[in-house]
């Protein structure tokens, strides 16, 4: 538990400041008072989700690769790994973008946006999506040091960044009179923040980044892609989920947009801790994984499981009392308003839920299962989004929407963990294969097989 916790609270520290800058970010748009701003930010950020889930996924994979490495002893294996993911994360991210770019205006506009909004969406993802490998090197540089069980320097890395897009924001968008031009600015600049203080924690610090040579480059590529497509495709899901909600919602008008907007920068910030527990537990499972601790893995997973209820409570509770300050400090009103509150209220509660899917998630990524993940996530994606979240518009509106996105995680967390947890004892009772000996591998054998995990896919 208390290794959970340490790992967890030193994680959501820095995660939640990049989130809190962002919920600021929106903040000092609407401080502008136009409400298409807003609206673009949401649409934008709909689009700049498919590429941070990417990145995400493959950091589970870097992260999932390292700590099996030094869990079984091997430093040189470990240092190898972080280096070639490296490449692999500014390859994969570089070649979304550039396919992406042509389109942007397009993809924007499938989400149901137009007019001036749709000018200002397109304008904000120009200037920020080329920055997407940047960020996505920055996050695989918190896998690595997440690998080594180094929480303090991995929050280092996202904190740094949130405070120097602190700074940059009301100074771009105010300072220099840029607006929405000014925010995207910021944005690209503190990732590069993210790049610098990642390698000095993963390779001044840890000496966890070395470049391969080719035999080892490409031996990487098996384990890290069997782990990472699953997991890519784990992450993918939210934002096709969200995307899908987005184009409901936007049925409704800019004000509903706005909402929608608001809920997707508070969401982070008040749960954050949640999301850095999946990011947190999965380095747990690795390294005992690695060193055939099987016993340790359940304790892990209750552990996490209760840190996710209590959390959760907490968090919706204060939501719930400070709804009508949320809504006001972003100058929300009309729709935006009634959606921020009936979120504050009600659906926040269903992280109860979805915090279990993301716990069960890291487990499946960490332990050899990544396709349930895929599975677990995709199912909640679209058949806990899609005929909830009509009947919700259906008969009861925009906030039916936000309603049918809450009740769908339901069904699919409580599952997720029953399945996660027999996967528990399934290795304690039938533990896989010894992992190989800390060392060079042989010729052309890759050395990060360390049974089902590294072949998985």
């Amino acid at each position: 538990m208390r290794h959970v916790v340490v790992m967890t609270a030193t994680g959501s520290v820095g995660l939640v400041s990049i989130f809190l800058v962002d919920a600021l970010n929106l903040f000092y748009i609407s401080l502008l008072g136009v409400q298409e701003l807003a609206a673009a930010i949401g649409f934008a950020s709909t689009l700049m989700f498919f590429t941070v889930s990417v990145g995400i996924g493959l950091t589970i994979a870097t992260s999932a690769l390292v700590s099996r490495a030094l869990g079984r002893g091997s430093r040189g294996d470990a240092a190898a790994a972080g280096g070639a993911a490296l490449v692999y994360m500014a390859a994969t991210l570089g070649l979304m973008t550039a396919i992406a770019w042509p389109f942007l205006r397009e993809l924007v506009a499938l989400l149901g946006a137009e007019g001036k909004t749709l000018d200002m969406a397109t304008r904000f993802l120009q200037i920020v999506l080329p920055s997407a490998p940047i960020v996505g090197v920055g996050m695989a540089l918190t896998g690595v040091l997440r690998g080594t069980g180094d929480a303090r320097r991995a929050m280092y890395v996202t904190l740094t960044s949130g405070f120097a897009a602190a700074i940059l924001d009301p100074l771009l968008i105010f300072g220099f009179g840029l607006g929405l031009d000014g925010a995207a600015i910021s944005t690209v600049l503190s990732r590069m923040v993210m790049i610098v203080v990642g390698l000095h924690g993963a390779q001044v610090v840890h000496g966890l980044i070395r470049w391969p040579d080719r035999a080892r480059f490409m031996a990487t590529a098996r384990p890290f892609f069997s782990i990472g497509i699953p997991a890519v495709l784990t992450q993918i899901a939210t934002p096709v989920g969200n995307a899908y909600v987005t184009g409901v919602i936007s049925r409704f008008g800019d004000e509903a947009v706005a909402g929608w907007a608001i809920i997707g920068r508070l969401i982070p910030v008040a749960f954050g801790a949640i999301f850095s527990l999946s990011g947190a537990v999965g380095p747990i499972l690795g390294q005992n994984y690695g060193a055939r601790r099987f016993d340790r893995l359940y304790e892990t997973m209750r552990s996490s499981l209760i840190v996710t209820v209590v959390y959760v409570l907490f968090a919706w509770a204060l939501l719930a009392l400070l709804r009508e300050q949320i809504a006001a400090l972003f100058n929300a009103h009309g729709g935006a308003r009634d959606l921020v509150v009936f979120f504050c209220l009600f659906a926040a509660g269903s992280f109860l839920f979805n915090g279990a899917l993301f716990v069960a998630n890291a487990a499946f990524n960490n332990l050899g299962y990544p396709t349930y993940s895929t599975v677990f996530n995709w199912g909640r994606s679209t058949l806990g989004v899609i005929p909830f979240v009509w009947a919700g518009a259906h008969f009861y509106g925009a906030e039916g929407v936000i309603a049918g996105w809450g009740l769908g995680a339901v069904m699919f967390g409580l599952a997720a963990v029953v399945v996660c947890f027999r996967v528990v004892r399934r290795i304690a009772d039938d533990p896989p294969a010894e992992p190989p000996l800390p060392g060079p591998p042989p010729a052309g054998q890759s050395p990060f097989s360390t049974g089902k995990a590294a072949t998985a896919g």
